[in-house]
């Protein structure tokens, strides 16, 4: 006797080998993109900084009171990138500041994105109803208020500590998702396979969790590829302004010390400059990593 196997198995493998296709010309797409590689590559040494920071830098290296080198000594051959006003190594801070800085990125993306992807979808696909029209106006309130603004007096209100910092850029960089999953949710709700779903009897979580997000999951990927880059910068705006969390080294903390320390008036520039630059970089490589896969997943943005 023959064992037939079940339909419902061969249409997972066929989805599945569907995507692996999908994943393959896409990365194909993506290669040819000198501008995304060049995002993924600085990335890619940025993660590989972060992860080993623990091994390359040891604990008393970055404590004040541990620290042996002559305080805002110039580029060394012993302290490549200069000391602080402590005495520390800047390029210790600049190690350990990585770690902290796409941590709380990261996970401040992660958090923005799940609330923005979950409003958009519910707002376009309950698109005219009472439901719509409050997410909308929410939605539209944290676009048009001033998020430095906002931000400043959440972290004050919560006090400075790394869960809070992520807490306050995630409720303040979710908007901009929203707005764009909603729009594509809009449009895909009218389309014949959403509509093939409700009439054989598929209830709106089904829809919405089966049919909807699957095929919005693109774009929420690439804005979410453009948030981490927004939150970096939030945190490092925050800390700058104090708001930061004290007890953590950031590149944010290092630039804010820089200037309580006066790096700027006596020309401590290797001590304010080089976290900066991290700050720029790693900013414009989620940049280009996002352009580049809003390139691979429209069309209509590739060059010819």
């Amino acid at each position: 006797m023959v064992d037939i196997e079940p339909v419902s198995s061969s249409a997972a493998r066929l989805v599945w080998q569907r995507r692996r296709i999908g994943f393959s010309r896409g990365w194909a797409l993506y290669r040819r993109n000198r501008r995304g590689m060049v995002g993924l590559v600085t990335l890619a040494a940025f993660t590989l900084v972060a992860i080993l920071s623990p091994l390359l830098v040891s604990p008393e290296e970055i404590d004040p009171a541990s620290a042996t080198g002559t305080p805002n000594s110039p580029p060394s051959p012993e302290y490549p990138l200069g000391t602080d006003s402590f005495g520390r190594s800047v390029l210790s801070l600049l190690i350990v500041g990585t770690r902290v800085s796409l941590t709380v990125g990261l996970a401040a993306t992660v958090a923005a994105v799940l609330i923005g992807a979950t409003f958009g979808v519910l707002s376009g696909y309950f698109g005219g109803t009472a439901i719509d029209r409050v997410l909308s106006a929410l939605i539209d309130w944290f676009l048009v208020i001033p998020w430095l603004v906002l931000a400043i007096v959440m972290a004050a209100i919560l006090g400075p500590t790394l869960l809070n910092i992520i807490i306050v850029i995630a409720v303040t960089s979710w908007a901009l998702t929203a707005r764009v999953v909603r729009a594509q949710t809009l449009a895909i709700r009218e389309l014949p396979f959403v509509e093939r779903a409700r009439v054989l009897g598929a209830g709106d979580t089904r829809i919405m969790t089966r049919h909807i997000l699957p095929n919005v999951f693109p774009v929420i990927f690439a804005q979410a590829v453009l948030t981490v880059a927004v939150a970096i910068l939030s945190e490092t705006t925050l800390a700058i302004l104090g708001l930061g969390d004290p007890t953590s080294i950031s590149w944010g903390r290092t630039i804010e010390e820089a200037f309580n320390g006066g790096a700027m008036t006596n020309g401590y520039w290797w001590w304010i400059v080089p976290p900066g630059l991290a700050v720029v970089c790693v900013t414009l490589a989620f940049t280009l990593c996002g352009y580049a896969l809003e390139e691979v997943l429209d069309p209509r943005l590739r060059s010819k």
